[in-house]
């Protein structure tokens, strides 16, 4: 059930919006704009009705805050006012409202512009999650990536903790699709993929696929051995899938990872630590493929093999 968060401070109004919309609806009252800015900041709201006139933060002000947030400035928020000049309602959406509904309610028109606007909210996340999304594995793609890793690098940073970047590559993709063809190197795509994600799944995690037969992963709040150990496990259970490959080269589909930790410190740029992971991932090919090889805090690789 869609959530729906009222913030007004009359109690009588906020029962009445709930009565018109409980039956559809997952309903959140809060009677002061704080209250509201709190329940906002958790997140799940697929629409908020604010009340104009409020004592201490208006609803415009707090409207401004909800646009200033990432967290919040998706989700749709609709006016609730008694207030019926042009210049009030002018201003509202000028700060990101998507409407108005005016004193005292309808309950049809309250009805129909709540599904309407929730309604463009579910198709609104539905295309930004398709243009996120690799349509072929169902990871992230390469601009997901190249948008949030950038956002959590400077979580990282600003909370000083550590970091890791880890890239990993298929080995002998090449061969495989020219010996089984295209579409069998699709599946092995997308059984790398699924195998490797489920690895990675905790808030902290992220994981994409960065072209190719190549992908891209990164993981905050471990030491540089947890990581190597943890990845040490992906590249196994790859290798466990027991994937045949072309006989000239391996028996089994495995991948090659290589990967950095660092705790980032202002002037670093997440760039330059993928390319050093880049880099190690270079190395486990050069040293024999189906390995992982990373570089520790302090810049020293550790091999697997």
């Amino acid at each position: 059930m869609e959530r729906i968060l009222i913030v007004d401070d009359s109690s009588v109004q906020a029962a009445k919006l709930k009565s018109i919309l409980q039956e559809d609806y997952a309903i959140t009252i809060a009677q002061t704009a704080e209250e509201g800015l709190r329940h906002a900041h958790a997140g799940g709201f697929s629409l908020i009705l604010l009340d104009v006139v409020m004592p201490g933060m208006d609803g415009f002000t707090l409207l401004k805050k909800l646009q200033e947030e990432v967290i919040t400035q998706s989700v749709p928020v609709i006016l609730i006012t008694s207030l019926s000049d042009t210049q009030n309602e002018y201003h509202g959406l000028t700060l990101g409202a998507v409407d108005y509904i005016t004193k005292p309610f309808h309950p049809l028109i309250v009805k129909a512009r709540v599904n309407t606007h929730i309604k463009l909210y579910n198709y609104r996340k539905q295309v930004e999650h398709q243009s996120k999304t690799d349509q072929l594995t169902g990871v992230a793609n390469r601009r997901h990536h190249d948008d949030y890793s950038i956002v959590k690098w400077g979580e990282a940073a600003r909370m000083q903790i550590p970091f890791s970047i880890c890239m990993l590559d298929i080995d002998h993709f090449k061969t495989f699709n020219d010996t089984f063809g295209h579409p069998a190197g699709d599946k092995v795509i997308i059984a790398v993929a699924k195998t490797v994600s489920s690895y990675l799944q905790r808030s902290t995690d992220f994981f994409a696929r960065y072209g190719g037969e190549e992908f891209v992963g990164f993981f905050m709040g471990v030491n540089s051995q947890k990581a190597f150990e943890h990845l040490k496990k992906i590249r196994q259970e790859v290798e466990n899938l027991s994937i045949p490959h072309s006989p000239s080269v391996s028996q089994w589909v495995t991948v090659s990872i290589g990967g950095v930790t660092v705790i980032p410190h202002k002037g670093n740029s997440y760039s330059s630590y993928l390319k050093i992971a880049d880099t190690m991932l270079y190395d486990a090919k050069r040293y024999g493929r189906n390995q992982v090889v990373w570089a520790d805090e302090k810049m020293r690789q550790i091999l697997e093999k």
